[in-house]
């Protein structure tokens, strides 16, 4: 019993690692239709920018730790919105320039990340509390599961509450709807698509900061090795759903824990298997809907 308690509660946390790369990808493809496969490099320089807020501000402290998250969310939305106005705004409804383009900055990417920081992985260091067990119905749980699992939640509840309850929230979804029609208002929806961006950078590099902490390290590779999954999960809950990415997230997280250890190590072979299955049954995922 208390196997299956750890594996479920890791394998949330694992979920809401996912769901936080995940949550920019559904975001923009769902209001704006842009497939970014550069959103891994987001959230590596916001894992990035962390570590070195971190280093320079010394110590293990809570105090550190936050301010280190704030700085990745501020760096993944600026550099996101940075994309957009640079690049992606020139290239909405040209759906091949898009992936040539987003493929070409994360390769490019990563190649700076490798000149600047080197190749190898740069451990990191957390408030004491992340690396101590909680123990719930007998299983000791690892702390930072709770943090990753608290994050997403807010991510979550913040995405869905701007949508909804802010202007820029109805300007967005009305110029998804109808933009040239938003536009003869007098409304800018460029600035509110770059706000998108934004949005789905912080989140990456929240992500970033998140993720260093749960694999005790970062690296160039670390946005594109969770890209994958990002994708994977992305596709099964439905593009641009993000509810849908939510539960995909939590349901791919759980079976790859259960296969790891109950099959031998298969679990990313039952991820894609997943995946199979979901694009031969229901192609268009859990809550997407059909165009």
């Amino acid at each position: 019993m208390s196997t299956i308690v750890l594996l479920l509660i890791t394998g949330l946390g694992l979920g809401a690692l996912y769901f936080l790369v995940a949550s920019g990808l559904s975001l923009i493809y769902g209001l704006m239709g842009v497939l970014n496969f550069a959103h891994g490099s987001f959230l590596t320089l916001g894992a990035f920018a962390g570590w070195a807020l971190a280093r320079r501000m010394g110590g293990e402290s809570w105090g550190t730790l936050i301010a280190s998250l704030l700085l990745g969310m501020a760096v993944g939305a600026l550099v996101a919105a940075a994309t957009e106005f640079l690049l992606i705004r020139r290239l909405y409804n040209r759906h091949i320039e898009q992936v040539l383009v987003t493929v070409g900055l994360a390769l490019a990417t990563v190649a700076l990340f490798e000149g600047i920081w080197g190749t190898d992985p740069i451990y990191v260091t957390a408030p004491p509390w992340l690396s101590h067990t909680t123990a719930i119905l007998g299983a000791r749980v690892p702390n930072d599961r709770f943090l990753l699992i608290g994050a997403a939640v807010l991510v979550l509840l913040g995405i869905v509450a701007f949508l909804r309850y802010t202007r820029f929230g109805l300007v967005i979804r009305a110029g998804v709807e109808n933009r040239s029609m938003v536009t003869a208002l007098g409304i800018d929806v460029r600035k509110a698509f770059t706000v998108v961006f934004a949005i789905g950078g912080a989140a990456a590099g929240l992500g970033g900061v998140l993720a260093s902490h749960y694999f005790g390290y970062v690296s160039p590779q670390l946005g594109g090795s969770l890209l994958i999954f990002a994708f994977i999960v992305t596709v099964i809950g439905g593009l641009g759903s993000l509810a849908g990415a939510a539960i995909a997230s939590v349901v791919v997280a759980i079976l790859q824990q259960f296969a790891n250890y109950y099959l031998g190590g298969t679990g990313d072979l039952m991820v894609v298997l997943l995946l199979a299955v979901v694009l031969l049954v229901r192609p268009t995922g859990i809550l997407g809907k059909k165009a």
